[in-house]
């Protein structure tokens, strides 16, 4: 029903944000991201937004990027996962890193938000892994773009994920090494290559 609303934020809290556009103010939940992004109260900011109608209740959701917006669209068409539990995702995960925490199959990520359990996680992963494969990847510490990974080098990712190492660090591992390499040879270097 509105693409975004535009105009002068007057209240914000811990999960929503208020803005007035034209003299009537829109109380919109958010994520922790795009409240940060949004600025103080008092300054002008654009909320991308969803209206999410049931029979009892109208909720408007409001996010500061298209991207983030995209990925809530997304969470929300996974079997079980509503407005609520797509907003905890991404306010602990940003979109790129919630990409990245479905392809290499990173449970662990993804119930760190509230009330997500792991099946929720790895219907999450099941249903969208698909979707975001070949979705390209940013790497918000260093501000460089993350190759798209190919799919046995996501198999050695998650691989070296359930042994223990973060996700970063599978990714490190198995950076430079030959992708057409079948999974366990991808493996077998990046351990011997620490």
């Amino acid at each position: 029903m509105y693409y975004y609303i535009k105009g002068i934020v007057v209240c914000k809290n811990e999960n929503s944000v208020a803005i007035d556009a034209n003299g009537v103010a829109y109380l919109m939940n958010t994520t922790l991201m795009s409240l940060s992004n949004i600025g103080e109260v008092g300054k002008e900011a654009t909320m991308y937004t969803y209206l999410h109608v049931r029979e009892d209740v109208m909720e408007l959701y409001g996010f500061s990027t298209v991207d983030e917006k995209d990925m809530f669209m997304l969470l929300i068409s996974v079997s079980g996962v509503g407005p609520k539990a797509a907003l905890a995702i991404l306010s602990v995960l940003a979109p790129d890193k919630f990409v990245l925490a479905v392809v290499t199959n990173d449970v662990k990520s993804i119930t760190k938000a509230a009330g997500v359990g792991p099946k929720l996680a790895q219907r999450v992963i099941l249903e969208l892994r698909d979707k975001l494969k070949n979705r390209e990847l940013v790497d918000l510490s260093s501000d460089a773009e993350v190759e798209i990974v190919s799919d046995n080098k996501n198999e050695a990712i998650s691989a070296l994920v359930a042994l223990g190492y973060s996700v970063n660090d599978a990714k490190a591992m198995v950076n430079g090494i030959d992708a057409t390499l079948g999974v366990e040879d991808i493996i077998k270097k990046a351990l011997l290559g620490l």
